[in-house]
């Protein structure tokens, strides 16, 4: 008989949600905002609803991410470096450093062949080391987050983006930009400037191949191909690289519960309740 498990993972810009039995059955993503509690029941609600299940039929749940002490019906919380080095073993066995660039941070982590984390260095402190930077300037800009990267892939000199602090890149950015400098060498410069910070921070705890890149920056076109320069290294992406850290953590309630049984142990202790949550 089929079993089925949970990860939610609340991020600091989105909360995401994946239902796992032998395989992925469904996922769902939507903006973190103040109400983290009722935004994960509203999450986990909507994959159970892509996967055809009621919440009863999930045997595990685990949460991770900076909001995992606020989903109410989770069994464990784990650790968003522990989830997403387990996500990314699962989808690529052979990768040994993850990178993952988030709304409000960017970090690597060195995993073993087992989906171990061994080693992660991570950049929380400022906007310009994370997906938020990208942001800032696309705002500066008046284009589209999800237009930046491949307007980037247009520019034939990039600029040169000098301040570490986003404000006064976004400044320097803006007086760029009225000096007669193309929207495309700009954001190029901006990508470069991102890709620069990140490369560093991950040659600082060690890059070993194959390197797999996750989050919301993964997404972005103009980031992997500055990130592919800067490091000399391909990159493998997931098809939904926002979901490795919630997949991970569905994968670790999965385990938690083989284990548990191994040892004639009961993995749930206590109950769960899932708040039917209705948006209007």
């Amino acid at each position: 008989m089929a079993e089925y498990f949970a990860g939610i993972d609340i991020g600091s810009t989105m909360t995401k949600a994946v239902i796992l039995s032998d395989n992925i059955l469904a996922a769902a993503i939507g903006p973190t905002g103040a109400e983290q509690r009722r935004l994960a029941n509203k999450v986990m609600e909507e994959a159970l609803q892509r996967a055809g299940l009621p919440f009863e039929a999930i045997t595990y749940v685990v949460s991770t991410g900076y909001g995992r002490v606020n989903v109410p019906f989770a069994d464990r919380q784990i650790t968003e470096i522990t989830c997403h080095a387990r996500g990314i073993s699962y989808l690529f066995p052979e990768v040994r450093t993850v990178i993952d660039v988030g709304g409000q941070d960017s970090k690597a982590i060195r995993i073993d062949g087992k989906g171990h984390p061994q080693n992660f260095i991570m950049n929380d402190k400022c906007a310009a080391g994370s997906g938020r930077f990208i942001e800032i300037i696309a705002d500066t800009l008046g284009i589209p987050l999800d237009e930046v990267g491949d307007i980037s892939l247009k520019s034939t000199h990039p600029a040169t983006i000098s301040n570490i602090c986003t404000i006064w890149a976004q400044q320097e950015v803006a007086a760029s930009l009225a000096q007669g400098v193309t929207v495309p060498d700009l954001l190029a410069g901006v990508h470069i400037s991102l890709a620069d910070r990140i490369s560093r921070m991950a040659r600082r705890l060690g890059v070993e191949k194959p390197v797999a890149l996750t989050g919301g920056g993964a997404k972005n076109v103009g980031l992997i191909s500055a990130l592919k320069e800067f490091l000399d290294k391909d990159l493998l992406i997931p098809d939904n690289p926002l979901i490795t850290g919630a997949l991970g953590a569905a994968l670790l309630g999965r385990d938690t519960v083989e284990k548990a049984r191994a040892n004639n142990l009961s993995p749930v202790t206590r109950p769960r309740i899932l708040e039917v949550v209705h948006f209007h």
